[in-house]
């Protein structure tokens, strides 16, 4: 018999099972491989409950059953849609790998209504997209509460595909870091606070790693004065996070540099954001927390490949000491910079930091920020925009990006955008382009472009993928975390690649 033994305090766990969709319209379902060794282990009952408990079950459907197995007490069949189903080239993921995560992730949450504290998992074909359906379905920020929803432990059901599901147990818990740090309150993920927690989780992860975070004094040294000109509005200190991963088998190797915009809290300064919706401005330090969970995550997967992650961490606060409309401010790269909107305070930290990256030889740069409403306009939830100047960049990006179902799009980089910031009346740029709001996503990369010289650097506006509502049906309500794992396998396909360009 299939059942795992051993592995369940009394009363036994809950299973999942998958079942595809028949080619055709007409036929009975079928099983996968741990479905029907189940099946024959309970003597044909599962499959005879199911052809008489209702229709056929749909992608995405469950059904449940009680008192088939001693060591499952509960079994939740999950519709995983037809079974040939790959890549969509419509779609741009593949629908196989997002319909086995979406099923696992309603299945697991079956269980945990249940107030079962285990759940055996089938790999359905794909252990690592079952893994990652469990993991990120379960998952929901209650530190505050009281009453929390019960732990659920999820683990492999058989034996094949341990290996996968351990990589999407990791990928999962990426994610699931990013989550935490851009849900939790903005009084409790202060800049250091941000930066101590990431330290925490990266010694954790791997001892090689080498962890910098830098003060105000050092921040001043390193004459990053557009950085500097946002953070000095808010009580809370600046902090510049510096990490350093060396997987590759030469440390010497160029790394790969993730920049991540890192404002724990946006009120919009000076320009001052309406009251509604402020609350979210919580997690506008997306991108330093999703590159930050994937350098974690890279470490703990030993990817053999040299990664740094640099994140400038601050708030943006109205003070008598705040940014003005008008002023000019000097970055570290000497250009000078107009504050035409304090609301528009991203693209000042990242001018910094990119200029920093530039110092460390690097194969590629790629920095995520919550930056645009605009982004959110453009795409919506869909997918994260990516401004780059090198399609070798682009294509690593975009097939990650099938793979994980975290879906990126490209956005142009022309000069005519760059030209709506470059034609200003105090300064070398301005920080917002001079038509207002047209393009607002694309003005803001022209002005990023003018920070980066090297030739392989992309930059990911991850406004619209901030949060979930029911978008994303293995993501709850909440921030998604995204795209972390798409980062993770961008980086693993780079350290299988061994051309530069």
């Amino acid at each position: 018999c299939v059942a795992s033994r051993g592995r369940r305090g009394a009363g036994g766990g809950g299973l999942v099972l998958g079942i595809y969709a028949n080619e055709k319209e007409e036929g009975p379902p079928q099983f996968t491989d741990a479905g029907d060794a189940f099946d024959r282990c309970v003597s044909g009952k599962l499959r005879e409950l199911l052809s008489i408990s209702g229709p056929l079950l749909k992608k995405g459907k469950t059904r449940i059953f009680h008192g088939l197995h001693q060591d499952f007490p509960s079994v939740v069949v999950v519709g995983l849609g037809k079974k040939s189903i790959g890549v969509s080239d419509q779609e741009n993921w593949d629908e196989g790998k997002e319909n086995i995560r979406a099923a696992v992730s309603v299945g697991c949450r079956q269980v945990q209504d249940l107030e079962i504290p285990c759940v055996e998992v089938d790999p359905c074909g794909d252990a690592q997209a079952a893994a990652e359906g469990a993991i990120l379905g379960l998952y929901e920020y209650d530190e505050f509460k009281k009453r929390k929803k019960p732990v659920v432990t999820p683990q492999l059901h058989g034996s094949d595909g341990k290996e996968a599901w351990q990589k999407g147990t990791i990928y999962g818990e990426g994610q699931n870091l990013a989550r935490h740090l851009m849900e939790a309150p903005a009084n409790y993920i202060t800049p250091i606070k941000f930066a101590e927690l990431v330290e925490q989780k990266l010694k954790a992860a791997h001892s090689g790693v080498k962890i910098h975070i830098r003060s105000k004094s050092w921040i001043e040294e390193q004459q990053m004065g557009a950085f500097l000109s946002v953070a000095k509005g808010s009580e809370e200190p600046p902090v510049f996070l510096e990490i350093h991963y060396s997987g590759s088998a030469n440390t010497n190797d160029p790394p790969l540099v993730l920049v991540g915009k890192g404002v724990t809290f946006d009120s919009g300064g000076i320009s001052l954001k309406p009251s509604s919706g402020m609350d979210a401005m919580r997690a506008d330090m997306g991108g330093a927390a999703t590159v930050c969970s994937a350098i974690v995550t890279a470490a703990t997967l030993n990817l053999p490949l040299n990664i740094i992650v640099l994140a400038p961490l601050c708030e943006n606060m109205p003070s008598g000491r705040a940014n003005k409309p008008g002023d000019v401010v000097r970055a570290k790269n000497g250009k000078t910079i107009q504050v035409d909107n304090t609301d528009a305070e991203g693209r000042l930290l990242l001018a910094d930091a990119l200029c920093y990256a530039h110092n460390f030889n690097a194969r590629a740069i790629v920095n995520a920020a919550t930056l645009t409403g605009a982004m959110d306009i453009a795409l919506g939830s869909a997918a994260t925009g990516v401004f780059t100047n090198s399609s070798w960049l682009w294509t690593h990006l975009y097939e990650a990006s099938i793979l994980t179902g975290d879906r990126v799009w490209r956005m142009p980089l022309f000069e005519h955008y760059t030209k709506q910031v470059t034609d200003c009346p105090l300064a070398d740029l301005s920080n917002v382009g001079k038509y207002s709001r047209a393009g607002g996503a694309c003005t803001a990369a022209a002005f990023l472009k003018e920070f980066v010289t090297i030739s392989h650097w992309a930059h990911l506006d991850i406004a619209g993928v901030m949060s979930n509502k029911d978008e994303v049906p293995y993501l709850r309500k909440g921030m998604a975390g995204r795209p972390t794992r798409t980062l993770v396998e961008f980086a693993t396909r780079l350290s299988q690649d061994n051309q530069s360009a």
